[in-house]
């Protein structure tokens, strides 16, 4: 065997498809940052006068590109659907301004962050940190991605996700409370963002349970759609 050669074969580069080209978008991490509208911060109990953004991540390994059938996961009894603008980042850096965060974005895609509600909730009672309830198989199914050369930097539009024809998350991008900049901006203080990021950048208010047999349609408007289904145990 030579020097440095792997042991075992290394897995597959996670990556989503990019609207209008064969090439993909090679994933490095995925950050996300929570309650970033303010009726989700109520409806989640939060303040949103008194909050900073706050961040936490999810494997790469977690995005499931174009959504389509996945199984109930392991281990709980209430998983809950996010639907988020995704940032998808073609350049990086560290401690960047504001202005400096926009020539960042490769693009944008609709994405469901999934949690396991029940393990997320006892976490908290515990002070224990969130991984297992956010970071799971299958946890981020995101769009294709849209390029900024089509979809431009969209700032407003609605936002939604109906479970089985009935609407559950209606809101407006423009009720973000931390622009997409604003939000890589203080993420750049935390880590150094790097080409292939993603950013899921919070939900509006309306989270709600996904049941094996649900099917479920996330839309952004001028960024996409992204259609999945809960298969039964």
């Amino acid at each position: 065997m030579e020097r440095g050669s792997y042991v075992f074969a290394p897995p597959p580069q996670p990556a989503l498809p990019v609207l209008g080209l064969e090439g993909v978008f090679p994933v490095r991490r995925v950050y996300c940052v929570g309650r970033n509208y303010a009726s989700h911060a109520r409806e989640m109990g939060g303040d949103p006068d008194l909050e900073m953004p706050f961040f936490f991540s999810k494997p790469a390994d977690a995005v499931v590109p174009g959504g389509g059938d996945m199984p109930f996961p392991a281990s709980t009894r209430e998983l809950h659907h996010e639907v988020e603008l995704v940032v998808a980042l073609g350049g990086g850096g560290t401690g960047l301004g504001v202005d400096e965060c926009r020539d960042l974005i490769y693009g944008y895609a609709v994405g469901v962050d999934l949690t396991r509600r029940d393990l997320q909730r006892e976490a908290k009672a515990s002070s224990r940190p969130w991984d297992m309830a956010k970071g799971f198989d299958r946890s981020a199914p995101c769009s294709l991605v849209a390029r900024v050369a089509d979809a431009g930097h969209p700032r407003s539009g609605t936002i939604g996700l109906s479970v089985n024809g009935e609407p559950r998350q209606n809101a407006d991008l423009a009720d973000l409370i931390w622009s997409p900049e604003e939000t890589l901006s203080h993420l750049s203080r935390l880590v150094e963002l790097v080409p292939g990021d993603l950013v899921f950048t919070g939900t509006p208010a309306g989270v709600g349970a996904l049941a094996p047999g649900d099917t479920y349609l996330a839309w952004i408007e001028g960024v996409g759609e992204l259609r999945g289904r809960v298969l039964p145990r």
